[in-house]
């Protein structure tokens, strides 16, 4: 029976989708697919048992360490029961919770809820109508009851930041936290993960036309480029959303006093 030695739990818009595939191209480390399982968090998928969970990690070698990585373990209070669920399975883990400055992780979240057309509103008004998006940058409140359960020891702050100043550096960093003992390689030619401010915004139809492989191969065989990249630009935010002075005044507050 295969179980993780570590998990990557958040935050989400943090780079957690780079870190995971860096990690999956070291020898000796075995990450899930799909990269976030979200198990311990949705209801759904924690249904399907602890058979399923296990399964995720059969194909790993003997010894190797082997971790998922799962953004909605740290979306309190939308999943209350993921931590009671997670250390009753493991009661002894290695968690690592990446996270960036505050307010660039809501402004990327509200551009990747605005693509999948959740969120229609200026962030101005909707970091008061979805509070999702306020709660997700206060580590200290997501973090703080995996603190009291597995203990200061066991949980590896991370800052996307440094990751883009010096990743192979911080990569080095999280592969000793989770008992990784060779040389780490960072991978230059893997692409940029999860980019939010590259989606393409949702429509009605939009996983019947755009994800359907036949569809998409009459697509390019008979729509122009120039159409294609046409409309394509019409569907992505041309602008990165700004927040009023008002709106990041309170956000600082907020921010400044969570951390």
């Amino acid at each position: 029976m295969t179980k993780p030695n570590f998990i990557i739990i958040g935050a989400m818009k943090s780079a957690t989708s780079t870190l995971h595939e860096q990690l999956a191209l070291q020898p000796g480390i075995f990450m899930s697919t799909p990269k976030e399982p979200n198990f311990f968090s949705d209801d759904d998928v924690y249904q399907l048992g602890l058979n399923w969970y296990q399964g995720l990690f059969e194909s790993a070698n003997r010894n190797d360490i082997c971790g998922e990585s799962s953004t909605h373990y740290t979306k309190l209070p939308d999943y209350p029961h993921t931590l009671d669920r997670m250390s009753s399975y493991l009661p002894e883990i290695k968690l690592v919770y990446v996270i960036r400055h505050p307010v660039e992780r809501l402004v990327s979240h509200y551009i990747h809820q605005w693509s999948q057309n959740v969120i229609r509103d200026d962030i101005n008004t909707a970091i008061d109508l979805f509070p999702e998006l306020i709660n997700y940058s206060l580590y200290s409140m997501q973090i703080i009851p995996y603190i009291e359960q597995y203990g200061r020891e066991n949980i590896l702050l991370v800052f996307s930041e440094a990751f883009r100043k010096e990743p192979e550096l911080e990569l080095a960093r999280v592969a000793r936290f989770i008992g990784y003992d060779k040389p780490v390689t960072w991978h230059e030619t893997l692409p940029e993960q999860n980019v939010s401010n590259q989606r393409v915004r949702r429509f009605k139809g939009y996983n019947l036309i755009v994800n359907n492989p036949i569809l998409a191969s009459l697509r390019r065989s008979l729509v122009p480029r120039g159409l294609r990249d046409f409309v394509k630009q019409q569907l992505v935010m041309k602008e990165r959303p700004e927040l009023t002075t008002r709106s990041l005044e309170k956000l600082e507050k907020i921010f400044n006093d969570d951390l």
